[in-house]
């Protein structure tokens, strides 16, 4: 698959407005773990192999285990791998990622409410909001994982 436009350079305003959610998102109280595991899950659900291939290495540089990353898209059978919190993370990200199946469900929410502030929420679902359009944003221009 050859590549296509590069909107950094073709839509620089929008690009730049995109890289404004990702510095929103550094200044965040997740901890980079649970950002890559978001941007994982949501780049598996989506296909993306150029954020899959980022975002693993990413992880892996924050300390994440090669063995969390091998099993995370099977992670509601390896539930002992992940802390609670991770779990709503993840069941957020699969929800919000599947917004037209169900959206994010009220049992999932009350969930997240037992384990995150309500700040912390919206932050949550601003990073699976920016991940997902960065997914968008890879598949449709065909960006090309770096050898």
């Amino acid at each position: 698959m050859s590549a296509r436009i590069n909107m950094a350079a073709t839509d620089a305003a929008a690009y730049k407005a995109m890289m404004g959610l990702e510095g929103y998102l550094q200044t965040i109280s997740l901890n980079p773990i649970q950002k890559e595991l978001i941007k994982i899950r949501a780049s598996q659900i989506n296909g993306c192999a150029f954020c899959l291939d980022m975002h693993a290495k990413d992880a892996v540089k924050y300390g994440e285990t090669p063995q969390r990353i091998y099993i995370l898209n099977g992670w509601k059978e390896a539930t002992e791998f992940f802390t609670e919190e991770e779990q709503v993370l993840l069941l957020m990200t699969e929800e919000i990622t599947l917004i037209s199946h169900k959206g994010l469900t009220e049992e999932t929410y009350q969930r997240a409410k037992v384990v995150f502030s309500d700040n912390q929420i919206s932050q949550i679902i601003m990073a699976i909001i920016t991940i997902n359009a960065w997914n968008r944003i890879a598949i449709s221009t065909h960006m090309q994982i770096p050898k």
